[in-house]
């Protein structure tokens, strides 16, 4: 029944609107959830990020930026800051003293980062991804991977996403709701196409056989057939 109330609570809101009452609740004390709330900010485009922080406030009465300074740390910290900040005035710029990585995952756009990655493969015969995982640990690593995998192919990233929500024991509903119910609008057939191709069976039928009740009706309307 929770899960239920959750989806549809979120589902009556608009998209930035989502985005915020999700980040909102990672980001407090008492139900904080750092990776949930790197995913969003990590996974959105700077025009989505835009209307979602101005959301944010307006039903908040805190900024976005304040909430992250406080409940999270070190580079994680950082990078989620300089991520929200991108097109703010002034911040364009990051200081010397920040990490190379910081400043090449957060000043450009997905285009030009998946650019970016394309021609460090041709130039060293090595993934990006394979560099990030070697040489950062934690949620900063969670969050570089986040932008890195948006980037290139951000259906593909939520598939993943949705797989590992659903495999072993129990589903994880909190993030499978979150998911379903924020990305929608956005580009669940992609993610439904890039689902099929990876796991050899339709979301659909994955949510079907986890899932049950009304929540599992909910969940499926929003999805739709394969």
């Amino acid at each position: 029944i929770l899960a239920e109330e959750k989806a549809l609570s979120l589902w009556i809101l608009d998209p930035a609107g989502r985005d915020a009452t999700v980040l909102k609740e990672a980001l407090s004390a008492e139900s904080l959830d750092l990776k949930a709330a790197t995913d969003i900010i990590c996974s959105r485009t700077p025009s989505q990020l835009q209307i979602m922080k101005q959301t944010y406030y307006a039903k908040f009465g805190t900024y976005l930026e304040h909430d992250i300074s406080q409940q999270a740390s070190g580079d994680h910290q950082k990078i989620l800051l300089a991520y929200v900040g991108l097109y703010k005035a002034g911040e364009k710029k990051l200081g010397t003293d920040e990490k190379t990585f910081i400043r090449i995952f957060t000043e450009r756009s997905w285009a030009h980062m998946a650019a970016v990655a394309s021609a460090y493969r041709h130039m060293y015969d090595r993934s990006l991804q394979k560099v990030v995982k070697n040489e950062t640990s934690g949620n900063f690593e969670v969050a570089l991977l986040t932008i890195l995998r948006c980037a290139e192919n951000p259906a593909k990233y939520f598939a993943k996403v949705l797989r590992k929500s659903m495999k072993g024991l129990g589903t994880d509903d909190k993030t499978l709701v979150r998911v379903v119910v924020t990305r929608t609008e956005i580009d669940m057939q992609y993610i439904k196409a890039e689902y099929y191709k990876k796991y050899k069976k339709p979301l659909a039928d994955a949510i079907h056989s986890e899932t049950s009740g009304g929540y599992r009706t909910f969940l499926l309307s929003l999805v739709g057939s394969h």
